[in-house]
Formats: C-alpha cells, sequence, structure tokens
C-alpha cells in the first residue's frame, strides 16, 4: 500500500492542476523534449511576459485531474509534458507558436480553449490571429476609412459644383 504522506502529497498536486484549470481561460499542453535549461528560461520568460505560467507535472496527475473535471485528452498525454496557462485565450499560444519556429522540438499536444477541448490544427489557427492591439488597431483604421472616403467624396462633389457654376 502506498505510503498516505505521498498520496497527500500527489492529491495536493491534482488539486493544484484542477485549480490552475479552472481559474485559467487557455491551457496549452505541449511536448518540451530536447530543450536545454536555457531554452527553457528563456520560453518562462516570453509566458511571463503575457502573464502566463508554466509548470510540468506528470501525465498521471495531469490525467487524475482532468477526468475529476470530466475532461477526455487521455491520447494527448504520451511523453514529457508541459502545461501553460492563461487568463488570456491567445496569447501562450502565440508565445509557443512563435517559441516553437525556432525550437522545433518543442509541439503543441491540445489545448483548452475557454474549456473547450482545441487540437493542434485549432491552436495553429488562433495563434495566427493579431493580439488585440492589433485588432483594435485595425477596427480603428476601418472606421477612419469611412470619414476619409466620405470627405474625399464630398471634395470632388464640391470642386465640380464650382466647375460648373
Amino acid at each position: 500500500m502506498a505510503n498516505p504522506k505521498i498520496l497527500e502529497q500527489k492529491q495536493q498536486i491534482i488539486d493544484e492542476i484542477k485549480e490552475n484549470v479552472q481559474n485559467a481561460n487557455s491551457v496549452v499542453l505541449f511536448d518540451y523534449r530536447g530543450l536545454t535549461d536555457e531554452e527553457i528560461k528563456e520560453l518562462k520568460s516570453e509566458l511571463r511576459k503575457v502573464d502566463s505560467r508554466y509548470k510540468v507535472y506528470k501525465n498521471t496527475l495531469i490525467l487524475r485531474a482532468m477526468h475529476d473535471l470530466n475532461v477526455s485528452i487521455d491520447e494527448h498525454l504520451n511523453g514529457p509534458t508541459a502545461v501553460a496557462f492563461s487568463n488570456d485565450q491567445i496569447a501562450p499560444i502565440k508565445v509557443l507558436s512563435d517559441f516553437m519556429k525556432t525550437h522545433k522540438v518543442v509541439t503543441l499536444k491540445v489545448g483548452l480553449v475557454d474549456n473547450e477541448i482545441t487540437n493542434t490544427e485549432t491552436l495553429e489557427k488562433l495563434a495566427n490571429i493579431p493580439s488585440r492591439d492589433g485588432l483594435l488597431t485595425m477596427l480603428a483604421g476601418g472606421m477612419m476609412a469611412i470619414p476619409k472616403d466620405l470627405a474625399i467624396c464630398l471634395d470632388l462633389y464640391a470642386k465640380k459644383l464650382e466647375e460648373n457654376n
């Protein structure tokens, strides 16, 4: 029989995973095998910049926590697994996607975005969405184009009326 102290420690970790998943809008599981300590520090630093957390857990503990939350990701828990948690739905996905461009050993496994299981194809699509600031800039540009075009049209119309008089 397992040592009660060890079981209690494992349960604390399971509870920590559950709490992190419940409090996060985005959870990304990825394979980090092949990264050096320096590269892991670099990744953690990049994730911290977007207010995300990085943690490595045993697959069995992740599995138990996910089962408690009624989330089925069993088939994605092969090999070492790191988890990124964030309140932002897109930020950790973007950071990991950008990091993967220079560190080919990192691979995305699965994600939970707003408590929905998200496969790697969808994660890649989400990574290509512009940032919030970028989207707001695009919106402002679109909104400014309408009055600008109206002003040009009115100016041309006014010049045409002056020519006719």
